[in-house]
């Protein structure tokens, strides 16, 4: 009989973490060994759309308001009374929010194969929200984390190294390899005749530090490249505001949720990462699947999968003077720029493929099963 896995992600919204959840359950379950069930705390966001298209017709739902209410004590009672009617045998849970709620519920519920994750190193949460956190990490015998980063950090907070298992996100590189430019600069006003510099993120937490590149947008003039900032969130006008400050509205876009991230980064000659604080950050990955150079800050994972010199190059946080170099650099050498994104889609191809993941994480669930 087929041993029972719960995923538990947060939302289904666009977010590194949700779409990790959401890929790993779909592959988990197409690989059949384990019968793989999903919930999540919100239903809301598109990604709810490919889950079902992956066969989870039934996905539980169990909505908080916060963790210091009567509602968080009863959802987690109703998850624990899920986790036993369902016979899970094991849950893993895939960020903050569910790394609490979950492994609470797990534990009420008496299940001991418990697996948290860690995708994000200092600079993310409270000290109040790092101590709950490491709470839930104290009852959870295993963690994932996404690199080697956050396994330090999650050391430096004293978790027991033997918890630790660093699995890297998996990419699915073919939806990169096959996507097509065409079309795609036209609808958003990007001119045909200059470079395009790509930044992915989502624009809900200022720790993903828009205003670096924006500056260095400023210190490139106006005839080197326009800028796409790419996803959504609260901050939204208020880096409007501050393009409108910088006089550079002209050739910065903001595109909000892009739902075909592959054909704009094929459309898209250079990209970039500007975080203050990261664990592995999935749009490197997506960046160079897509055959691009890569400007990254040196934050979490990032020096883990770019080369400096060889697949991109690596500039200290809020250096926007190196930023808009190294940018220069690549926007006034093509053949540079292509080298840096052949040897990063050789690299992404080689060391962060979809069957790595799903092998690493099976023998890791199997280990606690046993």
């Amino acid at each position: 009989m087929k041993k029972r896995i719960l995923q538990l992600t947060g939302s289904f919204h666009q977010g590194g973490s949700e779409r990790q959840a959401v890929s790993l359950a779909s592959m988990l379950r197409h690989d059949g060994e384990f019968e793989v069930h999903l919930a999540a705390l919100s239903s809301d966001g598109p990604l709810g759309d490919d889950a079902v298209a992956a066969g989870f017709a039934d996905i539980a739902e169990f909505p908080l308001t916060s963790f210091y209410d009567i509602g968080f004590l009863r959802q987690v009672k109703n998850c624990a009374k899920y986790l036993r009617e369902n016979k899970i045998d094991l849950i893993h849970t895939h960020d903050f929010y569910t790394n609490v709620f979950g492994i609470t519920a797990a534990t009420y519920a008496g299940l001991n194969a418990r697996v948290a994750s860690k995708r994000e190193t200092d600079g993310m949460r409270s000290t109040a929200q790092d101590f709950i956190e490491g709470i839930a990490f104290g009852r959870a015998p295993a963690i994932v984390a996404n690199s080697t980063a956050v396994k330090e950090y999650l050391m430096g907070r004293g978790i027991a190294v033997a918890k630790i298992s660093v699995i890297y996100n998996g990419l699915d590189v073919e939806k990169f390899e096959n996507a097509a430019a065409d079309g795609i600069r036209e609808p958003y006003g990007l001119p045909s005749n200059v470079s395009i510099v790509t930044l992915v993120a989502n624009l809900r937490h200022d720790v993903k530090n828009i205003p670096m590149l924006m500056r260095a947008a400023k210190l490139l003039g106006d005839t080197k490249a326009h800028f796409v900032i790419a996803g959504e969130g609260e901050l939204m006008n208020h880096l409007k505001a501050q393009a409108v400050d910088l006089g550079i509205t002209e050739r910065i876009h903001f595109i909000g949720r892009c739902t075909d991230v592959p054909s704009l980064l094929a459309a898209s000659d250079i990209c970039v990462l500007t975080s203050k604080a990261e664990g592995f950050s999935n749009s490197i990955l997506e960046y160079m699947a897509a055959g691009k150079p890569v400007v990254a800050t040196n934050v979490g994972g990032a020096a883990e999968v770019i080369t400096d010199g060889s697949t991109g190059y690596i500039v200290e946080s809020d250096d926007d003077a190196t930023l808009a170099e190294r940018l220069s650099q690549l926007i006034e050498n093509k053949a540079l720029a292509m080298r840096f994104g052949a040897e990063g889609k050789r690299v992404v191809g080689e060391r962060f493929s979809l069957t790595r993941q799903l092998n690493e994480t099976k023998d890791l669930y199997n280990s606690l099963l046993s």
